[in-house]
């Protein structure tokens, strides 16, 4: 039987649209290999990239380099957002050979798939690809659909539909890799941040109406304890922007933010059409979060566990990077969340050593973050992408300089996720039980990651249970993997 191997680069909206081509994948007849073994080499490999960061870039070229010195029989696929814009260049890490190294978008691949009808011989499915035989696995139907590995639409319209309709395909009937499981409501950005090359992968915004949301969720429901609503922006949702209904487009200008047609009316018809499924969040942009937001989120079956995508603290710099906030709303969005939620999971996301950034600016966003208290702070140096304004621009700061303030964030980062688990010492959480390296392991609602002592059977990943907390663990090399539970039995 024909097998392949799926790597994933980045973020939660990577994890999940590489679950539904796991997924289809293993329909078509693919034995699915979870990592390989020695002496085994997969038909295909498929590699998920991401590009936010130059890092990004670097680790995924390794780990492309890595497929095909390792497995020179393996097709290799390379998909996501590094591959969107960049795939002359990664076809060059192959000496641009398509037989070997194949470059995709990831709306395609799902379609791909679908059109193997049954054929498992991968030098036919190149040949698909490249061009050169069209035909012979796709229906004439479908056949037109691709040209040289893109979709032939011209219309405006026939492109917006098509887009459409590839990016919402990820819907994975099961979940391989993780226990949760994910709810795709959005994708692309309409933020103009001048750091930010995503946007340029993903396009503009777009939403799932709230009523196929909702079919997938209660979907979800049957056999999920819990689901994450993923997107790239999903602060951006808004299911009057897009329709992907056969009679018509419909678009807007701006996106809703908590009024009609938002995130926030999205989150309360969810809530009030399911019965059981909790809902966790990904990155929230601090100006969303307003009085009406947070009474929606305040709802028990909202996860106590908020992401922020904040970048900085200083005006000036948010300013340059064209967020369009500033710290008093910052300051606004974590007080209302921690009102409405008892002692909150809070993370955020910082950016530093941007261009222009003095020591002044530095010490006004490190100030603001250690005044809010974060549980986690997931800090980036800043990385020049190709294509963004802030490309251009001149006033750098120091490489060395830059590692020193991301090791001052990343020392905040680990007391505030310490005394964050210290708080918790003594009280009760939900868990809901998943897969460990650890041993008998879960994340909790508000997101620790833990070990769970018990009796008798393991309970099984998916179970959730009532625990409390006993003791932090820092034996674990991930620092995330340091809180102790005990069941109650």
């Amino acid at each position: 039987m024909p097998s392949f191997l799926v790597q994933t680069l980045g973020c939660k909206l990577n994890q999940l649209e590489s679950e539904a081509i796991i997924d289809a994948f293993s329909q078509s007849g693919f034995e699915h290999i979870i990592s390989c073994r020695a002496g085994v080499s997969p038909s295909v490999i498929i590699i998920n990239t991401c590009t936010v960061t130059s890092k990004a870039d670097q680790k995924a070229r390794r780990v492309i380099r890595k497929a095909l010195r390792d497995y020179p029989e393996s097709c290799v696929i390379v998909t996501g957002c590094y591959a969107q814009l960049d795939k002359e260049d990664l076809l060059k890490l192959d000496n641009g050979n398509p037989r070997r190294l194949l470059v995709i978008k990831k709306d395609e691949i799902l379609e791909l798939i679908k059109n193997l009808n049954g054929e498992t011989n991968f030098n036919k499915v190149i040949e698909v690809i490249s061009g050169e035989s069209k035909n012979k696995i796709l229906n004439p139907r479908q056949s037109a659909l691709f040209k040289r590995g893109t979709f032939a639409m011209r219309t405006e319209d026939s492109m917006a539909r098509l887009r459409f309709r590839g990016q919402f395909e990820f819907i994975p009937e099961k979940f391989s890799a993780h226990t949760r499981s994910f709810l795709k409501i959005q994708d692309g950005c309409d933020n103009h941040c001048t750091y930010c090359r995503i946007r340029l992968a993903r396009g503009s915004s777009i939403s799932l109406e709230k009523e196929e949301v909702l079919s997938r969720l209660r979907i979800l429901e049957k056999t999920h304890a819990e689901a994450v609503l993923t997107g790239v922006n999903i602060c951006q949702y808004n299911f009057s922007y897009f329709s992907a209904t056969n009679s018509n487009l419909r678009f807007a200008h701006e996106p809703a933010r908590t009024g009609e047609g938002g995130l926030a009316e999205l989150l309360d018809y969810l809530l009030s059409n399911t019965e059981k499924v909790a809902l966790r969040l990904s990155s929230l942009e601090p100006e969303y979060i307003d009085e009406n937001f947070a009474e929606v989120l305040s709802n028990k079956r909202i996860r106590p566990h908020f992401h922020l995508s904040i970048q900085a603290g200083s005006q000036k710099i948010l300013q340059k990077m064209g967020r369009n906030y500033n710290a008093e709303t910052i300051e606004k969005a974590v007080s209302l969340l921690r009102q409405i939620k008892d002692n909150p999971f809070l993370a955020c996301d910082i950016i530093t050593g941007f261009p222009g950034e003095t020591e002044s600016d530095f010490e006004e966003t490190y100030n603001m973050c250690k005044k809010l208290d974060f549980a986690w702070i997931h800090v980036f140096p800043y990385s020049k992408r190709k294509g963004t304004p802030a490309y251009s621009f001149i006033d750098n700061v120091k490489e060395s300089e830059v590692t020193r303030r991301v090791q001052l964030f990343t020392n905040l980062a680990k007391q505030g996720k310490a005394a964050y688990v210290q708080s918790w010492l003594g009280r009760e959480v939900e868990v809901l039980m998943e897969k460990s390296e650890h041993g008998c392991g879960g994340v909790s609602e508000n997101y620790l990651k833990v070990l769970v002592q018990y009796e008798g059977e393991a309970p099984k990943p998916g179970t959730v249970l009532r625990c409390r907390l006993i003791e932090q663990n820092t034996s674990q090399k991930d620092y995330d993997a340091q809180a102790a539970l005990v069941r109650f039995l």
